[in-house]
């Protein structure tokens, strides 16, 4: 039961942080938030790889590890988390968390296309299933004078999108990080290195590439000076500070953890209820109001996203 402990804390620091991730994002703004948990990320990154093996940076990535990692930093960092923390502003953590059970099926779409992985019957039920949950979280009656009754979407459209467009950059940029890993394995001469500096090291380039994907849209739409009134900002820094250590730091350390000691299948069964988990907390901390059928949505597409990995 180690395995399933470990997945479930995940899944409810990955819940925590979803929800200091809206705070922040409602302070401090998208595009800031993401540059000052970028730098936090690498500041925690290089510590772990300086305790791990005395170089605070990843000294062994090749050439092909670094274009690899990079191309999977812009699409899951810099295009991935600008959309989910831009949803977070416009539709809430739990909205959020409930479209982005749709990375999987997206990086099965991704592999699928790019390695040529074939998509399992069960894979292409849950991805049916999942977007059925969804739609039945998301879609409700809409009345209109010419329509009364009509059923339309109940989220603002820029949200949506930005829900549809976080799963996307998260689940294409897996599939890129996978490739990436692939030639870190083959740089890393010392087997017993490998599974210590690969997801850190791998996540420390991804990072950078996310940290220079902001910046310079941060520059480019003339915003640095919302970066200056962040660091003045206690309370978002505190909310930003959480969701950073939450999410990329400790929760994703430990549900590498959680992979040890239990199947593969079953840790991330248990790590993907977040939009579960969420309900409940979102309602107490922002007073949203939750239908049944959203829940009912929610059950839905995490059973979906289960099949995966069966």
């Amino acid at each position: 039961m180690i395995g399933e402990t470990i997945a479930l804390v995940v899944a409810l620091l990955w819940t925590s942080g979803a929800l200091f991730g809206e705070l922040a994002g409602k302070r401090l703004g998208a595009l800031p938030l993401n540059v000052i948990r970028m730098v936090l990320s690498l500041l925690m990154l290089g510590a772990a790889l300086w305790f791990m093996a005395g170089h605070p940076y990843p000294y062994l990535a090749d050439g092909p590890t670094w274009l690899w990692m990079t191309l999977s930093g812009l699409m899951g960092f810099g295009f991935g988390d600008y959309c989910l923390f831009s949803s977070y502003v416009l539709i809430g953590s739990r909205f959020s968390q409930l479209f982005m059970t749709l990375a999987s099926p997206f990086a099965a779409l991704t592999a699928w296309l790019m390695l040529g992985e074939r998509m399992s019957p069960l894979a292409t039920l849950g991805m049916t299933i999942t977007i059925v949950g969804i739609g039945m979280s998301v879609l409700g009656k809409a009345p209109t004078e010419e329509h009364p009754g009509r059923i339309a979407v109940k989220l603002p459209l820029r949200g949506f999108v930005f829900g549809i467009g976080a799963a996307l950059g998260q689940g294409v940029g897996l599939v890129l990080s996978k490739v990436g890993l692939e030639h870190y394995t083959a740089a890393v001469a010392d087997a017993a290195l490998t599974p210590l500096l690969m997801p850190v090291g791998g996540t420390m380039i991804r990072t950078l590439a996310g940290l220079a994907c902001f910046s310079f849209f941060l520059i480019i739409k003339r915003k640095v000076h919302r970066l200056r009134e962040a660091a003045h900002d206690g309370r978002g820094m505190t909310y930003a500070l959480l969701t950073t250590f939450l999410g990329p730091a400790l929760g994703v350390s430990l549900s590498l953890l959680a992979l040890q000691y239990t199947q593969a299948g079953i840790a991330q069964t248990i790590m993907s209820l977040v939009p579960i988990l969420i309900i409940w907390p979102s309602r107490l901390i922002f007073k949203t109001r939750v239908t049944a059928m959203e829940v009912v949505g929610a059950v839905i597409a995490v059973l979906g996203v289960t099949l995966f990995f069966v």
